[in-house]
């Protein structure tokens, strides 16, 4: 058991490194292209730190174990919103823009309705699998689409005489940020692996549902570079990227991890999730929209409002 622990958190900390030079890497190759601060929070830092729901989720899955490959990302979800962006605005109140309000929180709060319509038959088939993929495509050429006829002026003129200039010191910058990248992905496989196997050797010594463990434990532990990610940013009072990754994070996880696993094999729901975890993230989703309208920011106490409703789910869970 205490073996098993100790892996659990090895595997933890080989998720968290993994991810860590994966969002670095990736981050820095963005910018290097010229990617605004927001879209690179929405997208390529989201997408980096929701790799390990997406390696832990598959993994899982390949191996026959779909309550954590799904509790995994239910309970990232809901740890995202009530861990991460309660904590990041206990540090430092979360300014949001007004483009949020009107395309990341809709969107996020759509993929929770869609996935709970489609997990009503008890399975995320293959064909539900390319329905969520079809959304995060079209998520990301929105938000591409949006960026590009806001900001076309800053790919003329200076900015592109600068982007010239330092080309030779960007291509030599990129090839080191890809070996981060190639490093980060080698880590967050091995963590994953070690982290699902303690994982379910410890549900099983205590006599815990798998699905329980997915949603508390391995969800915890496998947002950890979510958490750092949205805690570095809010400590350098970037609310873009904080905000951006944890909301990005959430329709990646939803739309990319669980279409793109269930694509590769079909999953089969626990519908009691539907009654309890599912309406709890949905309601997690929502709160933040009367947040929002009170001044178009996450204020400490409604921080610690986030916080506490977390630790209640997680009681709740163990009832």
């Amino acid at each position: 058991m205490i073996l098993n622990v100790f892996f659990v958190i090895l595997g933890f900390l080989m998720l968290y490194l993994g991810a860590e030079l994966l969002v670095r890497g990736s981050t820095r190759i963005a910018i290097s292209y010229s990617i605004r601060p927001i879209i690179i929070g929405l997208t390529v830092v989201a997408f980096g730190t929701s790799s390990p729901e997406f390696i832990v989720s598959f993994i899982s899955a390949i191996k026959k174990i779909d309550d954590i490959a799904i509790g995994n990302i239910i309970g990232s979800n809901i740890a995202n919103i009530g861990l991460i962006l309660g904590v990041s605005s206990l540090i430092y109140p979360i300014k949001i823009k007004k483009a949020s309000f009107k395309i990341e929180i809709p969107v996020m709060i759509a993929s929770v309705v869609i996935l709970f319509l489609l997990s009503i038959d008890g399975k995320i088939s293959v064909s539900d699998g390319l329905i969520l993929m079809s959304c995060i495509i079209i998520f990301i050429f929105t938000l591409v689409f949006i960026s590009i006829k806001r900001h076309r002026e800053e790919m003329n003129g200076i900015t592109q005489r600068i982007r010239v200039e330092s080309n030779t010191r960007k291509e030599k910058g990129r090839v080191l940020n890809v070996i981060f990248v190639l490093l980060g992905i080698s880590g967050l496989v091995l963590g994953s692996n070690i982290t699902i196997n303690s994982s379910v050797k410890i549900a099983e010594a205590l006599g815990i549902k798998n699905l329980i463990i997915g949603i508390s434990l391995v969800a915890v532990g496998t947002s950890l570079p979510e958490l750092a990610t949205s805690v570095v940013s809010s400590l350098k009072k970037k609310s873009d990227i904080c905000f951006g990754n944890a909301i990005g994070s959430n329709i990646f996880n939803i739309f990319f991890v669980l279409g793109a696993v269930s694509i590769i094999k079909p999953l089969d729901m626990d519908l009691s999730v539907l009654k309890f975890e599912f309406p709890v993230m949905f309601l997690f989703s929502i709160i933040l929209i009367p947040m929002m309208i009170s001044g178009m920011i996450i204020k400490r106490l409604e921080g610690f409002i986030l916080l506490a409703g977390y630790a209640v789910f997680i009681a709740l869970l163990f009832r």
